[in-house]
């Protein structure tokens, strides 16, 4: 096991280097889960919404049948219809407590919509702080990188320029340099 524990330390010790030297990717690495949680959070409204219809139908199709009970009561009352009346006006207080847990249903979907929205805006915020931190980060670095290479440049050009084999490694060294530049700023 110390074999793997060693290891296991330097392998640590030489991402923790790497994100140290390069903190961009770090930073995308967060970015990348803020967008997965702001995307989850767009489904999780969605479906509260779809929910939240759903609940205001239930609502309303209740109320109309409550509606409907209660003329069905007076009806019976003016008709003398005590047998009728009672079991319907049973039926209208089970429908109103029906309506009750429906309508507690909605009132515990709006708060949760709420919060819902309330948590996208964070995220959302979050991500715009953070990509602005990584744009940043690469000027940073662009900068840092062509400061390097003017120094290297002037260093390298201030020393053996008439060897040829030195000129074709500088030009070689140069492109590359350039090209890894490109890179960074492409993303």
């Amino acid at each position: 096991m110390g074999l793997f524990d060693d290891l296991g330390r330097f392998l640590e010790t030489r991402i923790d280097e790497f994100l140290k030297n390069n903190p961009q990717l770090e930073l995308q690495a967060l970015e990348e889960k803020l967008y997965e949680q702001e995307q989850e959070t767009r489904r999780l409204l969605a479906d509260l919404r779809l929910r939240e219809k759903q609940v205001e139908a239930e609502i309303l199709t209740t109320a109309q049948e409550i509606q409907r009970w209660h003329v069905r009561i007076e009806k019976a009352r003016t008709a003398g219809r005590k047998d009728l009346a009672e079991p319907a006006e049973a039926h209208e207080a089970s429908l109103l407590r029906e309506g009750n847990q429906k309508w507690g249903q909605m009132q515990v979907l709006k708060e949760r919509i709420q919060q819902t929205e309330e948590l996208q805006k964070k995220i959302q915020i979050r991500r715009q702080e953070l990509q602005t931190e990584i744009k940043q980060v690469k000027a940073t670095q662009a900068a840092q990188a062509s400061q390097r290479w003017a120094v290297d440049g002037w260093n390298q050009s201030a020393t053996k320029i008439d060897d040829p084999l030195e000129q074709k490694f500088q030009q070689w060294e140069t492109q590359e340099e350039l090209e890894e530049m490109k890179r960074k700023m492409g993303r």
